[in-house]
Order: C-alpha cells, then structure tokens, then sequence
C-alpha cells in the first residue's frame, strides 16, 4: 500500500520551537517570581497614583503617627501619608531606572561592539575611552556630574546616571565582539560583501543579546541606586518625589534615631525587593539561554530536538 507524504505546514517548525521555549520559560521559577515582582511594581507606578491620596496633603490630627487602617505605613513629622507618598514615587523612580538603563546600554552597545568588530585605531580609541571612564570613581563623578548639570526634575538625573555607568557593559561587549567577529558565519558575510552595519544588527547583535539584557538589568538597578544615593546626600531636588528622596526627608528629620521606621522602611524595602525581581529575570533569562545552568529539565520536544 502507498504511503502519502503530508506536508508539514510552513512555519509549524518555528511555531513548535515557540510553544517549548515557552514551555521552558514557564519552568523557571526564577523568571517567573522576576517577572511577577517587576509587574507588580509596574502596575503600581501605572495606576497607584489614581487610587491613594494626594501625598503632601498634611494630616495634622496625626502626625509622627504609625502604621495603622487610617494610614497604611504611618505618616512623616508634618501628617503627609507615607503610603501615598510610596506609591507616587514609584512611577519617578521607575522611570528614571528604566530611561537610564536604555542610554547606558545603548552607549555600551554602539562603544563596545561597533568599536570591537571595527578594530584598528577606532576600537583602540573607544577601549581608551571606556578605560578612562572605569578609572574614574563612579560615585563622585555622578556627584560632579549632578551638581553641574543642576537638579531640575528628571531628565538631568537620567543622563547623569546613564553616562556615568555604561563603561563596565562596553568592556564586556567588547570582548565579547573580538571572539565572534573571526567566526565562520561573520567570516562568510564578509566573503558575501555584505555591509558593515548589517553583519553588526545581523550576526553579532543577536547573539550578544543575552548580555546586552544582563547588561540592561544591572543598569537599571545602578541607576535606581544612584538616584538614591543622590537623593539621601541631598543632591535632587525636593520637588521631585521618589524612593530616594522619601529616604532623603526621612534622614533630615532623623526618623531612624527617633524609632520612625515606618517612614524609611517601606522605600528601601521597595528598592531592595524591584532590584531582587530584576536580578531573578536575569538570572532566569540566563538559565533559559544556558542549558548549563538550568536547575529543571527542559521539555520533552526540545530535549527530541537537541538529541
């Protein structure tokens, strides 16, 4: 009897590998808690703002008062909620962590991956350039570079931020950039004549990929930091209102030293849990891309393929 061959459906091999790298991702806890913690936050500075109070609205039947139904975590030394006031500076906060992030790895990217497939006196001048930057301590010139550029709203702070902390990301790019730029497939695009620019997007972009994303993550979590930092040494402006400089009022009015935890806690703890999420999706994203980290099996039909 004759056997009649069924042609597979175009792009049913593309939709199969999809659905199991799906599947792997839904396995890792890591990524998943990640992904959870991060949205949480993301919804927060998306909608909060809509659903609490006006946060320097001052209370002056309770002031220094505690955690309680009345208000959530307490109010400051004048009566202002510090519930509202968490909530509204999620979104500055998040904001300036992710802007900040995008143009430090933007800047790494184009430094250390143009400049290392480039080579000869380009890559010699940006590997200079990006020596010089990780020389330089990164605290104080994010204080000079804070104080030059003024402290009027966020915009200042995003480029302060970005442009003091896309070194560290540049170097590894690099040399990332110098082990693949002699790999046979780079190799046959050159044979191809085929522009600069496009085996750059082409064929080393996409598989640096997954360190352009840790690179994004721990940017992100530097720039929310130095935002803090540089808002507890008072170096922001008070008008803007974000995790850090609710850290920044609190220190002024000496909270920690008359048992005010309510008013310091719930920011730090908000930096310290979104820094966690980010880091738990890197963490993940790399168990998904590295077999060799994985802590759980992949699925049956990837595992099939790579037999």
């Amino acid at each position: 009897m004759a056997t009649v061959a069924v042609a597979a459906e175009p792009g049913a091999g593309a939709g199969a590998g999809a659905l199991s790298a799906l599947r792997d991702a839904l396995r890792s806890r890591r990524l998943i808690l990640g992904l959870v913690v991060v949205g949480f936050f993301v919804l927060v500075a998306a909608f909060g703002p809509l659903f609490v109070g006006d946060p320097n609205h001052e209370y002056t039947d309770a002031l220094n008062a505690g955690p309680s139904a009345a208000h959530w975590f307490g109010t400051t030394n004048i009566g202002q909620d510090i519930f509202a006031q968490t909530v509204d500076a999620t979104r500055p906060t998040l904001l300036i962590g992710a802007a900040a992030g995008l143009i430090a790895t933007a800047i790494s990217v184009v430094i250390g991956i143009g400049g290392g497939y480039l080579g000869g006196i380009a890559d010699e001048l940006l590997a200079l350039l990006t020596n010089v930057a990780l020389v330089i301590p990164t605290l104080p010139l994010v204080i000079v570079a804070s104080k030059f550029m003024g402290d009027n709203g966020l915009t200042p702070t995003i480029f302060v931020i970005a442009f003091t902390s896309w070194a560290a990301s540049a170097r590894v790019l690099r040399g990332q950039t110098l082990s693949l730029r002699n790999r046979d497939y780079v190799l046959a695009a050159r044979a191809l004549d085929e522009p600069r620019w496009r085996i750059i997007l082409v064929e080393l972009l996409p598989n640096e990929m997954p360190i352009i994303v840790s690179q994004f993550t721990f940017s992100m979590v530097f720039a929310i930091l130095g935002q803090a930092g540089l808002a507890f040494l008072g170096l922001q402006s008070a008008d803007m209102l974000t995790w850090g400089n609710i850290l920044y009022f609190a220190q002024n009015a000496q909270a920690l030293d008359s048992g005010q935890w309510w008013w310091f806690a719930p920011s730090g703890l908000c930096i310290a849990v979104f820094g966690a999420g980010l880091a738990l999706i890197n963490f993940g994203l790399d168990e998904l891309l590295n077999p060799r980290l994985r802590v759980y099996r992949p699925s049956k039909a990837r595992a099939e393929r790579s037999s």
